[in-house]
């Protein structure tokens, strides 16, 4: 069975979580700081700080911010439950915007459509998705909230490794040229992996600061102070990234330019193979000016057209050796959503989620599995 999407461990990376294993520290040791260090400059960052997931950095970005209660936060409908949840924890409310129905991506437009909504809040973010690892159009994204006195964070778990071209220049997602914070995930299934955990990159050394002592209880060690002495000017969480996990984290890294070729390599071959399937099933549109390591490869399939339900698909998919998965169903639908803020049709995310099917794409994959993907898609469509 081939996964929707899979981590590559190899025997470098199990001897580097051995190597750990025998260090002196297990958690809160130098290799959290080395991980942290190779990230940042990976990424072309200021700083980066290392946490237990993707949620987690998305909260911790919010506490940074210190984004309060009945401030507002504008996240797509499309993503993730914690791009939206993440505000919710620091009491804030969410307006969601609409999507591209054919990237799912939020635009300028429709965020000036959810900035209509903001009322006489106080804006504090707005938080784009890097949906599949395409890049948002930051420039534009960034220049409308500024003009409401709110910061870009970026949500990147998907992102890793892509790139885009703003006015010529090559941006590197998580480098923060436009935004205040980037958020990344290091689930299994993410361009690199360390089983779970996040990072938070920014070129704000206050920032940075404020996320370290967060994610530590809200500790702090001021200087001068005998060496057992901690303080806590503000309550935290225990979001910390153990050495073990750092560990992987480094060795995986490592490999960042050779998986982000594999992904787009793979990409190239499904455009080529899955061509002959439009206009029923297309790949998810990419923007002109975003250069991806895909995380997701979505097919946009036009299941009334063909007379066949998703479920359907989906199983006869599986009963081939094809995994897949759907990303995502708009979190405006959500039940707590819509009970907190009533029904919110946004007619781009509902047309997105009506046609998306996530296809198997991870490095591991050989050239004949895209084949095999194409030729079962071919059969169970009709096509």
């Amino acid at each position: 069975m081939l996964p929707y999407g899979r981590q590559t461990i190899e025997d470098d990376d199990i001897a580097a979580v051995a190597e750990a294993l025998r260090a002196d520290f297990l958690t809160t040791g130098p290799t959290v700081q080395a991980f942290e260090d190779a990230f940042a400059a990976k990424v072309g960052a200021g700083h980066a700080v290392a946490c237990s997931n993707g949620t987690a950095a998305l909260h911790l970005a919010m506490l940074a911010l210190d984004v309060k209660p009945g401030e507002v936060c504008i996240a797509p409908a499309v993503t993730f439950l914690a791009t939206a949840n993440c505000a919710r924890y620091v009491g804030a409310d969410v307006i969601f915007a609409d999507v591209d129905p054919d990237t799912g991506l939020m635009t300028p437009d429709t965020l000036a459509q959810a900035l209509g909504k903001v009322g006489d809040r106080r804006l504090r973010a707005v938080l784009p998705v890097h949906l599949r690892g395409d890049v948002a159009e930051l420039p534009a994204l960034a220049a409308l909230a500024a003009e409401h006195g709110a910061v870009l964070v970026e949500d990147a778990p998907h992102a890793l490794g892509s790139e885009a071209v703003f006015g010529n220049v090559r941006n590197q997602v998580g480098d923060g040229r436009h935004s205040a914070m980037a958020t990344f995930s290091f689930h299994p299934v993410k361009t690199i992996a360390t089983g779970e955990g996040g990072m938070v990159t920014t070129n704000d050394a206050g920032l940075a600061e404020r996320l370290r002592s967060l994610r530590t209880h809200g500790m702090v060690r001021p200087q001068g102070c005998e060496p057992w002495w901690y303080e806590m000017p503000e309550p935290g969480f225990n979001y910390r990234l153990p050495d073990i996990l750092c560990a992987l984290g480094l060795s995986q890294l490592k490999k960042l330019d050779r998986f982000a070729a594999r992904r787009r390599a793979l990409a190239a071959l499904y455009e080529a193979a899955l061509a002959p399937l439009a206009p029923s099933l297309r790949i998810a549109a990419r923007p002109d000016w975003s250069d991806p390591a895909l995380h997701l490869m979505v097919a946009l399939i036009d299941f009334k057209g063909l007379g066949k339900t998703r479920l359907e698909v989906v199983e006869a998919l599986k009963a081939r050796g094809v995994g897949t998965q759907v990303h995502y169903i708009p979190v405006n639908r959500q039940p707590y959503y819509v009970g907190l803020y009533g029904d919110q049709p946004l007619p781009g995310a509902d047309a997105w989620y009506a046609r998306c099917l996530s296809l198997p794409l991870y490095p591991g994959m050989t050239d004949e599995d895209v084949a095999l993907v194409a030729g079962a898609l071919k059969d169970v469509l009709g096509l």
